[in-house]
């Protein structure tokens, strides 16, 4: 990998993680049951999207490149 694909690997992935933690914190601040009315239901319904979107962004960097090979 070039210096160049790793600064820019960096400075994007830095930029964009920064930004959903702050979305993160921000959506916290709706947990004010002062400002806000909300159920359990739709509490879970938010956090298993965040899950989900979670989990296959982190298999994206886990996956592991297949190439076709013919047997025999």
């Amino acid at each position: 990998m070039s210096e160049y694909k790793k600064e820019r690997f960096m400075r994007i992935a830095e930029n964009r993680t920064n930004i959903i933690i702050n979305t993160l914190r921000l959506l916290g601040n709706c947990s004010n049951r002062n400002n806000y009315e909300y159920t359990e239901e739709q509490i879970k319904q938010i956090f298993n999207a965040i899950d989900s979107e979670l989990r296959a962004t982190k298999m994206k960097f886990e996956k592991k490149e297949s190439k076709f090979k013919l047997k025999g």
